[in-house]
This record gives C-alpha cells, structure tokens and sequence, in this order.
C-alpha cells in the first residue's frame, strides 16, 4: 500500500512493532526504571491504581503510539530519500537517527533535569531497540 512513494503499510507495522516493543522493554526494566526515578514500586502502583479507568490514564500510551507513528515515518522518509531502500541501509540509518537526535536528547535532557544516569540509560536503550525494530521493516517491507 504506497501513496505519493510512501509505504503506509511499512509505517503503521513498524510504528506498532516499535510500541509493542517498548511495552515488553519497560515490562521487563520496570522495576529499575522506576527505582531509577527515585520512587518505589508501591508508589508507582499506587499512582497507576488511581488512573484505572480514566482517559488521563490512558494519554501516555496514545501519546507513545503516534510518536513512534511519527518516527516511523520520519524514518521511511530517511531511507527514502538515500535512494537504495535495503535492510542494512534502514537499520544504519535508524543507528545515525539514535545517535545524532535521540541519545544526545536525552542525555541534555537527563542532565538539566537532575535525573540520574541509570534512567537516561533505560530510556536511550529503549529508543535504540525501537529504532532498530523500525529500521528492519522499513528496509524489509519497504518505503
């Protein structure tokens, strides 16, 4: 399914490849993530409890979900326009977008924020594994 050149199909898969990998990334990191923001497990459950049921709660997981849409299409752009679209080409270019905009983010981000070392680490390896994910749809199925 392309459109003007794009593949929304390679778009909408890795966007969901790429937030579906966060969950079972955070899913398994969970507990150091949250120790890592200087809280406990029961006053992340606590403050998770409240949200049950409401809209508000669920924000954060929309909101992950069109961001990753985003990059998956800024992604394809990319690739698109280095010409060869192939699966090195893509996940090489997902590595230089992680590098260049994604870690240095997040490192300048960590640091004014007086947020400790360990949480910039979660975070940054979470946005590789997403990147690289993408990376390898688009340069499989194409752009």
């Amino acid at each position: 399914m392309t459109f003007a050149g794009i593949n929304y199909l390679a778009i909408l898969f890795a966007a969901v490849v790429g937030w579906l990998a966060g969950a079972v990334y955070y899913g398994l990191l969970g507990k150091a993530w949250v120790a890592a923001q200087g809280r406990t497990m029961e006053e992340f459950k606590a403050q998770q409890a409240e949200m049950i049921g409401k809209f508000s709660g669920q924000i954060p997981f929309i909101l992950a979900l069109l961001a990753n849409l985003v990059m998956a299409w800024v992604l394809a752009g990319m690739v698109g326009h280095m010409g060869s679209v192939t699966l090195r080409s893509a996940v090489i270019s997902a590595l230089f977008a992680w590098v260049g905009f994604v870690l240095t983010t997040i490192v300048v981000n960590h640091s004014f924020g007086g947020r400790r070392y360990k949480l910039a680490a979660i975070d940054a390896g979470h946005w590789l594994i997403v990147l690289v994910l993408m990376g390898v749809v688009i340069g499989w199925m194409g752009v």
